[in-house]
């Protein structure tokens, strides 16, 4: 209800997006569902729960990388071109964020290796300040290193 989820639903149109959500009837941890984007710029989105973070030792990494493979297994499966993820669980769910874009960029990296026929042309990733901005292009950074 607040935050990213709250912003994409009062942006779509809440009550429309609701009866969609509800017609599909829940998304378990770690899985993505897809509904109209209503009056969003967007013509999908795809809905995805994180991991509420315990510390780590829950499976919560997992739960995390699932979020983003069923969201790009999702986006190639609706024709979906061009996707913009938030740095998912970060927020009220307390994800360290350090940890959380690692696993994001290592997921989204091995995915499109792993799928030369994707559709996906374009992942934006959505930082909401300067210090996110600079916890991804770190682990660009760190990627990069990794695969030289």
């Amino acid at each position: 209800g607040s935050g990213v989820c709250g912003a994409i639903f009062t942006e779509a149109g809440w009550d429309d997006m609701q009866r969609a959500c509800d017609r599909i009837g829940g998304c378990p941890t770690g899985h993505a569902v897809v509904t109209p984007g209503f009056r969003l710029k967007a013509a999908h989105v795809i809905h995805t729960v994180g991991p509420v973070w315990r510390g780590g030792m829950h499976g919560e990494a997992a739960l995390l990388s699932s979020c983003y493979q069923k969201s790009l297994e999702l986006a190639d499966a609706n024709g979906i071109r061009t996707l913009a993820f938030p740095a998912i669980s970060t927020g009220i769910y307390g994800y360290p964020l350090s940890q959380a874009t690692k696993i994001t960029v290592g997921t989204v990296k091995t995915y499109l290796e792993n799928h030369p026929q994707t559709l996906i042309t374009e992942i934006i990733f959505v930082c909401f300040d300067d210090a996110t901005v600079r916890v991804y292009e770190q682990a660009f950074e760190d990627l990069e290193r990794r695969t030289d």
